[in-house]
Parts: structure tokens; C-alpha cells; sequence
């Protein structure tokens, strides 16, 4: 098949199953914590070191930060040594429609100086040493029963075969790397070496099925002697435990709250000010929504991020479930498409709400000042 009709045909698969599997995100932020591996799965295992053991010890440890902070409600895959199968793990999250879900693992390689931190997103890469870690994550699902039809037409040996599926959730990308980058700058934090420069992406069966931004997280190799003892500490856990929430909060800070809106003062709009977008009567009048002024808007303004993609989408309504007044920015490889944009704070909460009626449940607000990003706190102040 043409590579560009291949390329529609996805896209088309991928609004469908967005509309069927639509991400609802409740008023509470929610975090679906999901240890590796577990009962007759045992992961990595070397010198005694066994992963499943220190993937629990790690979630449960940053469940209960979380729980004592009241910072997040939480969702546990497993809480004890209990084999999960891997597309239930992200039906957990699912159904609790979590806010977000965190895999956390730990690496291994034969090589037993390898060393150091990864944090991936759902995604499809060239990069062999990120395919050959997605397949032995996904070589898991050959210890479950009837796997051949419960993932029928995956081949765990060879990733590539999920492309077709993975496009359906490129609507989280942006969230998910954000997360990731911050799980990563609290490793850095502790002094740990982030292998790679960087977020990775490769196709994690378990993140494939989670309809939400969702990230794994390899802690370090327990195939390492040094790492390895690191990682079964109590000392070392802990530390490990409280980077990781101290990313997720960082990230609920930055993202969930602006969309909760109950924490923030009103700003004051000066009488005089020229308004770039007309409010809508109500958020199902898609068409006069976000009206988008001819001239640059200097100072801060508001838009409302829909989506990230790999594929660069002409700026049409029919490509945006009938939303007008669409823009776009490139990032690198990445398109980010926004609705609307304003200097009135009260405007980009009706946008934010019409995105959402429209099916875009993922959507968040986003903010510039002089053409800068900042966040939805600085804003607002």
C-alpha cells in the first residue's frame, strides 16, 4: 500500500478509536501506579536481586507519599506478589479513569556495567536498543493463557506490528513526555545518569492500552552490582519513591490544576482591553468559539493544546471533530495542534470546556507570555 494512503488510513482508525476510547479525566487527579512484573513473572533477576520485588517495594512507597500528601487519589495495578496480565494492567487504569499511570521497572543487560535511569512513552522508534527493550517487556504476555487471541495479530518479537494502533493515542504524547521529562530531572536530582539524553519512546504493550498520558519507568539495572544494590535498599528506595512523586505532583501542578480552575483568583481584564476571541453563548456553539484576532497578541495569552502528533494534519475543521480556528507549531518532529487563543482567562476556560464537549478529553490549557511558554500559575497571578 502507498505510504500516504496508509498514512490517511490511520489517521482516519486514529480519530475513531479517540472518539470510542475517549479519555475521561474526572475533577480528581488520579494516579494509576502499576509495578512490573509479579507472581510467576519474576522480571530481571540477578544475585538474589529479584525486579518484581523492587518495582512493589518502589510503587508502594510512592502511593502512600501521594496518599499522605492528598495530592492524588491512587490506583494499584497490584499491591502484592501477584501476576497481572499486561492489557488488564491498563484496564485498571481505565476504568478508575486515572489521570495519568506510571510503570515503574527496573532494567537488565548482560553487559554488567550498564548503568543508569530510562523513562519511555508510548511510541514507535528506529532505535534498535529501544525496540529490543520493548520486546522483552512485551514477551511477558506468552506467560498468559489464550494470549495468541487476546492479542491477536501482535507479535511480541517484533513491535513494529503495533504501529497501526499506535497512532489512536498520539493525543497523550505531549502529556506523557512532559511527565517523563520531570520523573527524569528529579533522577538527575539524585545524582542518577539518565541513559540516552533523554525521554525515549518505543511500543510498551502496556502503555498501548492505557487511554491517558502514561509513562514506564526503568529505576536502574538490577543486573549492575552497585545499581543493583542501590535498588534493594531501603535507603535507596525511598529516595528512588520520592522523585517519582515528586515528578507526578510537579506534573499535576502544572497540568490537572489548570484544569480544576477552584484554586485560582479570576484575573482582571482592563475594560479597555481589545478581545481577541468572542465567547460562545454556550459550548456548543463550536463556530463562533475562539475567534482568533489578525494581529499578534502581545503579553500573555491562552490557548487550549488539543493534541501532539508525528503526522502534520492540514488546519481544517473536519480534522478537528468540526473545531474552527485551529492552530499549530512544530516542535522537532512533533505537531502540536491548539484552539483558540486569548488574553482572557475566563474565554480560554469556555474553550477549554467546548474542546472538551467536542471529544478532545485530554485537552489542557497552555499559556505565553511574549511568545514564551509559562505555566497556567505564572499566567493567571
Amino acid at each position: 500500500m502507498d505510504t500516504k494512503i496508509c498514512l490517511k488510513v490511520m489517521f482516519v482508525i486514529t480519530f475513531f478509536f479517540s472518539s470510542f476510547f475517549s479519555y475521561s479525566q474526572s475533577e480528581v487527579f488520579r494516579v494509576a501506579l502499576d509495578a512490573g512484573h509479579g507472581g510467576h513473572d519474576a522480571g530481571a533477576k540477578y544475585s538474589g536481586r529479584v525486579e518484581k520485588d523492587v518495582a512493589l517495594a518502589v510503587v508502594l512507597k510512592v502511593g502512600k507519599i501521594l496518599e499522605e500528601s492528598k495530592k492524588a487519589e491512587v490506583v494499584y495495578t497490584r499491591k502484592t506478589d501477584v501476576f497481572i496480565e499486561l492489557n488488564e494492567r491498563a484496564n485498571i487504569a481505565n476504568r478508575a479513569r486515572a489521570s495519568i499511570f506510571v510503570s515503574i521497572h527496573c532494567n537488565a543487560n548482560k553487559n554488567l556495567a550498564a548503568d543508569g535511569t530510562e523513562t519511555y512513552v508510548m511510541g514507535m522508534t528506529k532505535i534498535a536498543s529501544n525496540l529490543e527493550a520493548a520486546k522483552k517487556e512485551n514477551s511477558v504476555i506468552t506467560l498468559e493463557k489464550d494470549y495468541k487471541q487476546k492479542y491477536e495479530g501482535f507479535d511480541p518479537n517484533s513491535p513494529e506490528t503495533m504501529i497501526g494502533m499506535t497512532l489512536m493515542q498520539e493525543e497523550y504524547l505531549d502529556n506523557s513526555i512532559s511527565l517523563a521529562s520531570k520523573v527524569e530531572n528529579e533522577f538527575q536530582n539524585l545524582g542518577k545518569k539518565i541513559r540516552g539524553g533523554g525521554v525515549k519512546q518505543a511500543p510498551y504493550l502496556v502503555l498501548h492500552r492505557a487511554y491517558m498520558p502514561r509513562v514506564l519507568i526503568e529505576m536502574g539495572f538490577i543486573s549492575n552490582p552497585e545499581e543493583g544494590a542501590v535498588l534493594v535498599s531501603e535507603q535507596g528506595q525511598n529516595d528512588l519513591a520520592q522523585a517519582i512523586a515528586k515528578a507526578i505532583i510537579k506534573y499535576k501542578n502544572e497540568f490537572f490544576e489548570s484544569e480544576g480552575f477552584e484554586n485560582f483568583p479570576t484575573p482582571k481584564v482592563d475594560a479597555t482591553e481589545k478581545k481577541e476571541i468572542i465567547k460562545p453563548k454556550d459550548t456548543s456553539d463550536f463556530q463562533e468559539a475562539a475567534k482568533v484576532s489578525t494581529t499578534p497578541i502581545t503579553g500573555t495569552i491562552f490557548k487550549v493544546q488539543l493534541s501532539a502528533s508525528y503526522i502534520q494534519l492540514e488546519l481544517q475543521p473536519k480534522n478537528f471533530k468540526g473545531l474552527n480556528f485551529i492552530s499549530m507549531e512544530r516542535d522537532n518532529n512533533l505537531y502540536k495542534y491548539f484552539y483558540g487563543e486569548t488574553t482572557d482567562f475566563n474565554v480560554a476556560k469556555e474553550n477549554l470546556k467546548a474542546a472538551k464537549a467536542k471529544g478532545y478529553d485530554s485537552a489542557f490549557l497552555i499559556a505565553y507570555k511574549n511568545g514564551k511558554k509559562i505555566s497556567i500559575q505564572e499566567a493567571i497571578k
